[in-house]
């Protein structure tokens, strides 16, 4: 007899570049403003914001490599996009050190983080949770991870562009709080574990999508990301 009274849902993944295994994601963390110039656009003080944390659901994530065309998402008039560099754990991480931290990163890709701008502006308005923002389907879209292969990178370009505008510049070295440095803080709130994604911020330059728009993103060293948003 089944331990379930229904089935468990499918778990969620990610392809490894170059491997049939894939990499089961157990949770998805991600940090706003985390980038300066960003910071500024979206008003607030770099030198006066620590950290702060949100999560998506681990079943947002989408790869278009794999999917194809990414449905529009409902209930915004302002998708946004925003390139991040995204880390995949796999060591456990609780109340950690920084250098305790860097070791334990297995993988490393590009991402889009998916915004519903309209919804979360307006739940900032009231104090609401940013939930429907930024949690919803398909919110976390990925490249084929990499596996680590060193020690991890302290700079690197960072881009975005859409239908071949260029809309997003920035570097790693940019970030506010390096990654060793942000999973450690993030560490003190929850105990990571293998599994755990965490996006590390976006560079400034983020702005709207529309149905048919077509996104290429990429980070120096690392395997490209194309979206292409179905039309409606």
């Amino acid at each position: 007899m089944s331990e379930y009274v229904l089935p468990p849902p499918p778990q969620a993944s990610v392809s490894v570049l170059g491997r049939p295994e894939r990499y089961a994601v157990r949770r998805i963390y991600c940090v706003g403003q985390n980038y300066a110039e960003h910071s500024r656009e979206m008003g607030s003080d770099p030198q006066k914001v620590p950290p702060f944390f949100f999560a998506k659901p681990a079943d947002a994530v989408f790869e278009p490599a794999l999917q194809g065309a990414m449905p529009f998402p409902g209930m915004t008039d302002n998708l946004h996009h925003e390139v991040e560099w995204v880390v995949a754990l796999g060591q456990p991480l609780h109340k950690a050190t920084p250098t305790e931290c860097a070791a334990a990163v297995w993988g490393h890709t590009v991402g889009l983080d998916l915004t519903r701008r309209d919804l979360q502006a307006a739940a900032k308005a009231g104090g609401k949770p940013w939930d429907m923002s930024k949690g919803f389907d398909h919110s976390a879209v990925l490249a084929p991870l990499q596996p680590l292969d060193g020690p991890l990178p302290t700079a690197g370009a960072i881009a975005l562009s859409v239908n071949g505008e260029a809309r997003q510049q920035g570097d790693l070295s940019d970030l506010i709080w390096p990654v060793p440095e942000l999973l450690a803080r993030l560490s003190q709130y929850v105990a990571l574990q293998p599994g755990d994604l965490v996006f590390t911020g976006t560079p400034a330059g983020v702005g709207p999508l529309q149905p048919g728009d077509v996104v290429l993103a990429s980070i120096d060293g690392l395997p490209p990301l194309r979206l292409e948003l179905a039309r409606v």
